[in-house]
Order: C-alpha cells, then sequence, then structure tokens
C-alpha cells in the first residue's frame, strides 16, 4: 500500500512539473514627449519564435484582433487611432481567409495630448497569439505608462 501511495505521488509531481504555462508574448512600454501638450506612447509586444499576434486590422471571422483601450482621464486625451507597422498577410486554412499578424516583435504607437504636464496613461489590450499547431485563448493586460 506503501509503494502504490508514493507511486501516485511520484506521478502526480511529474504531471506537475511538465504542465508548462505558454507565454510566448512579452510587452513592454515606453513614452516620449514631443512637446508640453503631446507624446507618443509606444507598446512593443516581443513574441518568441513561431508563434505570432494579428493586426488591429481583422476581418470579422478572423482570430481575435489586437485591440487597445485607454481609461479616460482628465489628464490627457487619446488622439487619432493606434498605429502599427504593416504586418505579414496570409491565407490561413483554420480561419478560411487572409489574415494579418506580427511575428518576432512590433511595436504600436498611441498619439496623446495631454492637459497636464504629466500623465499616467491607463488601459487595457487584447490580443490572441498563434503558432502553426495552436492558438492561446485570447489575452487582457492592464499597463500603466508614465507620461512625464
Amino acid at each position: 500500500m506503501k509503494r502504490i501511495l508514493i507511486a501516485a505521488i511520484v506521478i502526480l509531481f511529474s504531471m506537475h512539473t511538465k504542465a508548462q504555462i505558454l507565454a510566448p508574448v512579452k510587452w513592454s512600454y515606453a513614452a516620449k514627449k514631443i512637446n508640453k501638450e503631446e507624446a507618443v506612447i509606444f507598446l512593443k509586444a516581443t513574441i518568441d519564435n513561431g508563434w505570432h499576434i494579428y493586426s488591429q486590422n481583422v476581418k470579422d471571422g478572423g482570430p481575435v484582433k489586437t485591440s487597445f483601450t485607454f481609461t479616460p482621464s482628465k489628464d490627457y486625451t487619446v488622439a487619432g487611432k493606434t498605429a502599427e507597422p504593416a504586418p505579414v498577410t496570409k491565407f490561413e486554412k483554420v480561419f478560411n481567409m487572409d489574415v494579418s499578424y506580427f511575428e518576432h516583435a512590433v511595436v504600436f504607437q498611441q498619439k496623446i495630448k495631454l492637459k497636464a504636464g504629466e500623465a499616467m496613461i491607463k488601459g487595457q489590450l487584447e490580443y490572441m497569439t498563434c503558432n502553426d499547431k495552436q492558438c492561446l485563448p485570447p489575452a487582457n493586460i492592464d499597463f500603466s505608462i508614465a507620461v512625464k
């Protein structure tokens, strides 16, 4: 009986150590003041080899597109849409359509109009990441970027 218990513990422990949480995308943030009334914030995704995230401009019926929501504030307003570089566009069988995505790294940029000299830009981003074998559930990440 003791051997069975020890064997069960060893099996459970080995299963636990093999379980890995996939996190193929790391986000980082920065801000640059253009003048005392304007700034640009940078939202950078560093993407593991073999993985990709989708553009903000994915048609309905496709994967979850990357999106940014900025928390309203008395210290700033968002000026225009979030800019992105030119994505790779290819046909993906799983979605039966052309989709646009980014590999390795991508920097999104958002212009901000400052109402005060400094601001804390807060918000949330949503994205979905896939490789050639699987897609991970969409992720939502809160961000906070200081503009000084």
